[in-house]
């Protein structure tokens, strides 16, 4: 993997409806623009890491904290925050305002986990402004991919699950397993107008998530990122708000693949991540005839050697970019007869 190097350029956008999005530039400002998109929803970027899998010396790269969330504001728990106008949608009308702000003509789109879904319905909307796709952790945030994440895997971690619908069972919503979504319960609890009543919902959600992501990542343990409460409030907030409402994507994104079946596309994902198993990243390659699936045995939902293989399917998608640059470059004119057809 590459250095963390810092940011050279960042900012905070403007939009049209009162919210702003925080940008950030790393990299080679004349190299090849790459856009960053973050999981979650609401996971933001974070200590930067994602930096470490491009090329400074090759790459252009630009990431955003989605609205909401990170340093964008105002967050998803800020009552001037419209949580209803945070739609995919919306985000992605939000990353092409951002592109013409940079004056980028096109670029490299790389998402993770829920950024995945975003690239996707990104360039399903903008095919000409995506030169290639670098997907890690895929997902579609499609109905059937939501129950198994927020239902069935119950089945393997029971009592985790147990643990997440009874205290949603407890908090006077009127959520009873079996007959409703446990999720749309949770979406409701995050938007509740007392503040514990939101900050407990936000405790049980990501238990839930560490317990879930626990088989790849060697063992159940607590992710630090829990320990900002205001953090971990957004974050519950923006992904129950979402996959209440499976990734306000209809129709599904696979039903649409067809539109950019021919961006070229390097999917990467691990064997044994029970989150979101594998079956959704086989299925979109086998509707991908551009695309390139690589398994990473004995992982999970991210890990190193994932990390590893990300930052070599970025190098790779550099090459097959200029490859395809070169081979689209008109031709020097050059003179076949005459005084001037000679070597000068």
């Amino acid at each position: 993997m590459f250095p963390r190097s810092a940011a050279y350029r960042s900012g905070l956008l403007e939009l049209d409806d009162g919210q702003s999005v925080f940008w950030e530039e790393t990299g080679n400002p004349d190299g090849l623009p790459a856009l960053y998109l973050h999981g979650g929803p609401g996971g933001g970027l974070g200590r930067r890491g994602y930096v470490r899998s491009f090329d400074p010396d090759r790459f252009r790269v630009v990431g955003l904290d989605q609205r909401g969330c990170g340093r964008s504001a105002p967050l998803a728990d800020d009552p001037r925050h419209d949580l209803d106008a945070n739609t995919t949608p919306r985000l992605v009308a939000d990353l092409e305002a951002l592109r013409e702000h940079l004056g980028i003509e096109a670029w490299v789109v790389d998402g993770v986990s829920w950024g995945s879904t975003l690239a996707q319905a990104y360039a399903q909307a903008h095919p000409d402004r995506v030169l290639g796709m670098v997907l890690m952790a895929v997902t579609t945030t499609s109905r059937a991919e939501v129950d198994w994440i927020t239902e069935h895997v119950g089945a393997i971690y029971p009592e985790g699950w147990d643990r997440l619908a009874s205290h949603a069972e407890g908090a006077g919503v009127g959520y009873r397993r079996g007959e409703r979504r446990v999720v749309e319960a949770y979406a409701r609890l995050l938007r509740d107008p007392s503040s514990a009543v939101r900050a407990a919902a936000a405790r049980a959600w990501t238990e839930w998530e560490d317990t879930h992501v626990a088989v790849g990542a060697g063992g159940f343990r607590r992710d630090p990122r829990w320990d900002d409460g205001a953090y971990a409030e957004v974050f519950a907030t923006l992904v129950t708000h979402y996959w209440a409402h499976d990734g306000f994507l209809d129709p599904p994104l696979l039903a649409r693949t067809g539109t950019i079946a021919h961006i070229p596309a390097i999917l990467l994902h691990g064997r044994l991540d029970v989150s979101g198993p594998l079956v959704t990243a086989w299925q979109l390659h086998r509707a991908w005839p551009a695309s390139e699936l690589v398994v990473v045995e004995g992982e999970g939902h991210g890990g190193r050697s994932m990390a590893e293989q990300w930052a070599a399917a970025n190098s790779r998608m550099a090459d097959t970019v200029s490859a395809a640059r070169r081979a689209t470059r008109p031709a020097p004119h050059r003179p076949t007869s005459g005084p001037a057809a000679g070597p000068a």
